[in-house]
């Protein structure tokens, strides 16, 4: 904490500064090189992007028609694109992939789909193989599962320029196509820093596409501070329900309720263990509470034919429940599995929770997520932070959400380079983010709006009283709220939501309204200053032109209402 008055706080702000500079700088030139790049120009006709949209089955949201069509004008600019697309788990993040491969294809280039695991890979795999594969549109897959032999093939056809879409994990790092226009990256907040930048060098004449389901507060930084295009898909599929979420102490009968209530509706369980070792126990476990239930133990030490097929059974309903890591986190699609037990969720980072909690209600059943701890009482304070945000934020699209409070929990890191500073914690991320945004206009020369000031010095009681709004957090946010406020008509709005929110407002509360709508006013007139001795008002100008005026009494309201005249004149 720092004490107002001293200037300890001005001298943090100042160190900060410095630093933020250097990262600016950074960010300018990675923006200013990008921004030079001769990037493919992919377009596509719109009579042939229509149809193929009507070859997914489903109508599209409003969110992904309007991205898919913004993100092929990006890519029809001739200037590369760099963009985020964050969206919740199933908001159909692949479908506007698929957009952007079919109208790369369209234009004569090749693209690659960079996802984090086999898994993944084999999934995403299977969805274009259906879609692409009436299209004439030749897709591979590559990962460390795919024969030697296959390999050399696929390698040789994208250098020769017979595959037009190639969908893999790291493996695709090093490789030499012959017209790649588009990189794709799912799942991106499962790479490190390192990986993407190097994904960045390799193709840096690309245009690039990063998926996530809750953009990790690097990227997400990023996002906001114009080096990426970020586009937010925020409305769920039609059918979709929200996955109640149950933070709760292991405990052998609930495990035994929740399995039992999942499977008298005919659904199926993932429950997720991650100790591979332990595994074989905890299979013992499940069969000593439930000797009828049908198991299979998924992890990475299976092999690729015995997971597939194992796969290929579960999914055709031959078992009840699947043990297995965090394997399954990402982007596997089984719509009956409707139930997931998260085992010794205190050790999992809020993304990972998030997005294996997104594995189930992908249909129109309603899903049920439990994060099971050991001890509630012996919990870190950051696992008790991101469990309970978890639980609190459990409506359909609150990734983004969930992203803010990440950062909150754990900073933000460094944006660019991989070393992770300290600064977001001292000065609070919403500061940090303004002077990265500032330093950012001073390097690359946008004009700076200088903030004008105007200096109320009345003799009224004016606050937001704690009779009113009793908790201090609130009280905080509404006057952050208010602080940020250009019209008088915000203000109103914010007044309304008080006095639905907390009742009728006092006399002190009412007044602090009614100075922030002087403040406004007075901004807008370029008053510098409005002060009073007695009735006696003086209000002064930029320009130091002074202006008098009395008001009827000394009371507060009468000379409320004798400067809003004022102002309102």
């Amino acid at each position: 904490m720092d004490k107002l008055g001293k200037g300890s706080f001005g001298k943090l702000k100042e160190s900060v500064k410095k630093r933020l500079m250097e990262i600016a700088g950074q960010i300018v030139n990675t923006a200013a090189a990008r921004e030079l790049i001769k990037a493919p120009k992919i377009s596509v006709d719109e009579s042939e992007l229509r149809a193929f949209q009507k070859l997914s089955g489903f109508l599209y949201t409003d969110d992904q028609t309007q991205y898919v069509n913004e993100i092929i004008a990006q890519m029809s600019s001739g200037h590369i694109m760099d963009r985020l697309l964050s969206g919740d788990v199933g908001f159909g993040k692949t479908e506007v992939a698929m957009n952007t491969i079919f109208a790369a294809y369209k234009s004569g280039y090749q693209s690659a789909l960079i996802v984090p695991t086999t898994l993944l890979s084999a999934q995403h795999y299977r969805s274009l193989h259906e879609r692409f594969d009436e299209l004439g549109i030749k897709c591979s897959k590559l990962d460390r599962f795919v024969s030697s032999k296959d390999k050399k093939n696929i390698i040789k056809a994208l250098a020769s320029g017979d595959l037009d879409v190639v969908v893999g994990t790291h493996t695709l790092f090093d490789l030499d196509f012959k017209n790649l226009g588009v990189v794709i990256i799912d799942e991106e907040h499962k790479f490190g820093v390192k990986q993407k930048e190097k994904i960045k060098e390799l193709y840096h004449n690309v245009h690039l596409l990063s998926m996530s389901a809750t953009p990790i507060p690097r990227s997400l930084n990023q996002a906001l501070s114009s080096i990426k295009t970020m586009s937010q898909l925020l409305t769920p599929p039609s059918e979709r329900e929200p996955v109640r979420t149950f933070v709760k102490e292991y405990d052998e009968k609930l495990i035994k309720e929740v399995i039992l209530r999942e499977i008298r509706r005919g659904g199926q369980i993932f429950y997720v263990h991650n100790s591979i070792d332990h595994m074989p126990i905890k299979l013992g476990e499940l069969k000593a509470i439930l000797p009828q239930l049908r198991v299979v133990m998924l992890h990475s030490k299976i092999s690729a034919t015995e997971t597939e097929k194992e796969l290929l059974k579960f999914e055709a309903g031959e078992y009840d429940l699947m043990l297995a890591t965090s394997i399954i986190e990402s982007g596997i699609h089984m719509p009956r599995v409707n139930t997931i037990i998260v085992d010794g969720a205190d050790r999992f980072g809020m993304a990972d929770l998030h997005q294996l909690r997104g594995r189930v209600g992908r249909s129109s059943v309603e899903g049920f997520a439990y994060f099971i701890v050991e001890n509630k009482e012996t919990l870190t304070d950051d696992a008790k932070k991101r469990l309970l945000a978890l639980e609190s934020n459990s409506f359909l699209g609150s990734g983004s959400v969930l992203a803010y409070h990440d950062l909150e929990i754990r900073g933000g890191g460094n944006l660019v380079g991989d070393a992770q500073s300290g600064h977001i914690k001292n000065i609070g991320y919403s500061l940090y983010l303004r002077m990265l945004e500032d330093a950012i206009k001073l390097l690359s020369n946008q004009a700076q709006s200088e903030k004008l000031k105007v200096d109320i010095k009345l003799t009224i009681s004016a606050y937001i009283s704690d009779e009113v709004v009793k908790e201090d957090r609130l009280r905080l946010d509404i006057y952050r709220r208010l602080s940020s406020c250009e019209t008088p008509l915000e203000i109103y709005e914010i007044q309304e939501e008080v006095i639905d929110r907390f009742g009728e407002l006092d006399t002190p509360t009412k007044q602090f309204f009614e100075l922030m709508v002087i403040k406004i006013l007075s901004l807008h007139k370029k008053i510098k200053s409005v002060s009073n001795y007695g009735q006696n008002i003086t209000l002064t100008y930029m320009d130091e032109k002074k202006e008098s005026i009395k008001s009827d009494s000394k009371d507060d309201d009468d000379i409320i209402k004798a400067v809003l005249k004022y102002l309102r004149a």
